[in-house]
């Protein structure tokens, strides 16, 4: 029976709350039915966490128990409190007013005399005995003013944490707070039945769920995340659609958002991932039932009128992305997912079972919504319409969203989903244009097979910042025809990238215009001399002289990395001011751009001699490549600076020779030397000069992943469509 307020389940505290609302429990027993009994029940110190066990009368004072105490401890009576069932007792009350039983247990929340912090103790003591009065009902204008000290009790608790730095020392004023039971007790004022108690709990519960530079910094309230989480599991048992618990159940989930799952398990008192499924769950299903019924109503009877809020979303996903991380560190890492839920003998599969009905139940939703709007781009036209419709706004795609995180966690849902975004290409690539910079919707370049073109710019032009054209910084380069390169490689290289999203303007030497139609064509020209053959930077591909790849031997100009990068930097400024620079990439330049490797297949058309070189001897006859006619070893050699070197494809490779076993294996090195190894930092150097211009430079890869090379050629060239 030695339990904190921690120890209570939601249920019982949520007993506790109703009984309180319900008066079912009378906490003043009159003296005629009064009958005085011997008790004994147990005490436990918050310092060190000793038991002491208590002797008293029933009719015994709360007074007479903190007198007993300091003859067995050494607490002064005026620095105890005592709590029992999330309550502090006050002095004046009788133990059978508190219903104290026999073996019933205490919690001693007074400090030591040496502890910290006795302003608090003394400020949290007070606000207990104010909302204790409140709660009694009892009459009179001393009740009035009390109301009003409730909300003044938590701004100078809230001014202490501030005047003490509040730092790491906030933390030790909040778990004052918490473990006194005031988030109870501010609850049970909430819930209680006294004229303006309602009114003046919320108002004190509401300084914690806004940040304010005066009260509640930031840094600050993300420390309160325990007291706001108390407050939800209150309030959720008995104001489940109260506007207070929205709040506070608001405030929680954007609060998650900030400290991020892997920093907040210090901010609770748990950590365990069984635990964070069992605390999440009921946030999760709650939410999911109003996205559910939203989606539900959002097209009957009037379109639109139940659409669910992003706030709603967000909410949802900011409770669901923790519970996600807890079930794969419960099953035992990624190794072993996706979950078959045909395992019985896995722990929780009852909690597994839900979260995977809400996602079947929620893409069932999400599949009618989007057929709705098929239906009405076939019926209007989606190219024909001025304006977007109202569906424009909906939160499906947000929704789906939080259905792909899910779907990886259980076997074959990922290609349920995606059967379904399949299905409903039409709606989704209407749905994704409307899509902006901060809706997180870079998971959808996952789905290739769903996006069209249009759809994958769309979602890779939002990996560039935007552009906010500042006249007032704004001011033109000026630059000479004949110096053209030298003097853009100098401003674009020594440029601060952000002053790229100000925008760019250019004009000639001696030439009078200006404007958008000079910007273009400073950017043609200075893209066209980059990637000139005789500049030594790129090769023309045999077949089709706009297609460049990095030349292996650039390193003839001591400039040349620079370039690259200043190559990079250009491309794409040209892709974010959306011109067209009649350059095209080779695939083997594109694919390592992406990150992925070289195949032969890649490489037909940067060197077609080599391709079919490479094709003849792995499709050779085995006698004859084995009989080693071909004198082959694992060597290529090398053309640099007028001279020719011999590099060996392996450790030893010159005294291996190619049969038909390792033949395979010589072509791939060959490859991986010609193509990967010889322009490594050529194409680093590109890269990051490519990636200086992204909002974030850990999206460069993405960008080039996300598109296939055809969709570049379309953003670097234009469409080779006849014009209308």
């Amino acid at each position: 029976m030695k339990r904190k307020l921690d120890d209570f389940e939601e249920e019982e505290l949520t007993d506790l709350i109703s009984d309180k609302m319900n008066k079912d429990v009378n906490f003043k027993v009159s003296e005629a039915e009064s009958v005085s009994k011997t008790l004994h029940f147990f005490v436990r110190l918050v310092s060190g966490g000793k038991t002491i066990v208590i002797h008293a009368n029933s009719n015994d004072s709360v007074a007479s128990v903190h007198e007993q105490i300091r003859k067995l401890t050494g607490i002064p009576v005026i620095e105890q409190g005592l709590v029992y069932r999330g309550k502090q007792l006050q002095l004046e009350q009788t133990l059978e007013e508190c219903l104290i039983e026999n073996d019933v247990g205490l919690h001693l929340i007074g400090r030591m005399r040496s502890s910290e912090y006795p302003r608090t103790w003394q400020v949290i003591n007070d606000l207990l005995t104010l909302v204790g009065k409140l709660c009694k009902g009892e009459e009179g204008k001393e009740l009035i003013l009390d109301s009003k000290k409730v909300e003044s009790k938590i701004e100078i608790f809230l001014e202490l944490i501030l005047n003490d730095g509040y730092g790491e020392n906030a933390a030790r004023h909040l778990k004052i707070f918490k473990s006194s039971g005031a988030p109870m007790a501010l609850v049970m004022l909430y819930l209680s039945d006294g004229e303006g108690n309602k009114e003046c709990a919320e108002d004190a519960i509401r300084l914690f769920l806004s940040p304010n530079s005066y009260l509640l910094p930031k840094s600050v309230q993300v420390q309160c995340v325990p007291i706001i989480f108390e407050f939800c599991k209150l309030l959720k048992g008995s104001a489940p659609k109260d506007s207070l618990y929205i709040a506070c159940r608001s405030t929680l989930g954007s609060l998650l958002d900030v400290i991020g799952f892997a920093h907040g398990s210090r901010y609770f008192d748990f950590a365990k991932p069984y635990i964070i499924i069992k605390e999440f769950l009921p946030f999760v299903r709650e939410l999911a039932d109003k996205l559910i019924e939203d989606l539900e109503s959002s097209w009957n009877p009037t379109p639109c009128a139940g659409t669910s809020s992003a706030k709603d979303v967000r909410d949802f996903i900011s409770f669901l992305r923790p519970l996600c991380r807890a079930i794969v560190d419960q099953v035992g890492g990624k190794s072993n997912l996706p979950i078959c839920l045909d395992n019985k003998n896995l722990c929780y599969m009852v909690e597994f079972e839900s979260i995977f009905t809400i996602f079947g139940k929620l893409l069932e939703k999400i599949d009618y919504c989007l057929h709705r709007v098929e239906e009405i781009l076939i019926s209007k036209g989606a190219a024909g319409e001025s304006e977007s419709p109202w569906f424009s706004s909906c939160q499906y795609v947000p929704i789906l969203k939080v259905l792909n995180c899910v779907c990886k966690l259980y076997r074959d849902a990922e290609h349920t989903l995606s059967s379904v975004m399949k299905l409903r290409r039409l709606p989704l690539n209407f749905l994704i244009k409307y899509l902006k910079q901060d809706d997180g919707c870079y998971w959808l370049l996952e789905h290739k097979d769903v996006t069209d073109f249009e759809s994958r710019r769309h979602l890779v032009m939002m990996m560039f910042p935007e552009i906010v054209a500042d006249y007032k910084e704004l001011h033109e380069k000026l630059v000479d025809r004949s110096q053209l390169l030298k003097e853009s490689f100098a401003y674009i290289s020594l440029a601060d990238p952000e002053s790229f999203r100000r925008g760019l303007s250019m004009k000639f030497k001696n030439e009078e215009a200006t404007g958008p139609g000079v910007l273009r064509e400073w950017f043609y020209l200075v893209c066209q001399a980059l990637f000139n053959p005789q500049n030594t930077l790129f090769l023309a591909c045999p077949n089709d002289q706009r297609r460049f790849f990095p030349n292996p031997v650039s390193k003839v100009d001591s400039l040349h990395l620079d370039y690259f990068g200043f190559c990079g930097r250009m491309i794409a400024l040209a892709l974010m001011n959306k011109v067209h620079v009649g350059i095209l990439f080779d695939r083997v330049f594109f694919l390592q751009l992406a990150g992925k490797s070289v195949s032969l297949e890649d490489v037909r058309d940067a060197d077609p001699c080599f391709y079919m070189n490479c094709k003849k001897i792995l499709e050779m006859d085995a006698e004859f490549l084995d009989s080693d006619a071909l004198g082959l070893t694992f060597v290529r050699e090398v053309e640099e600076l007028g001279s020719r070197k011999i590099v060996e494809l392996r450790p030893g490779g010159k005294d291996i020779v190619v049969d038909s076993k390792n033949s395979g294996e010589y072509v791939d090195l060959l490859i991986q030397n010609r193509f990967v190894t010889s322009i490594s930092q050529q194409l680093a150097r590109f890269a990051q000069g490519f990636a200086d211009v992204l909002s974030m430079a850990r999206l460069q890869k993405l960008f080039f992943r996300s598109l296939e090379l055809e969709d570049l050629d379309r953003m670097l060239c234009g469409s080779n469509t006849a014009l209308c």
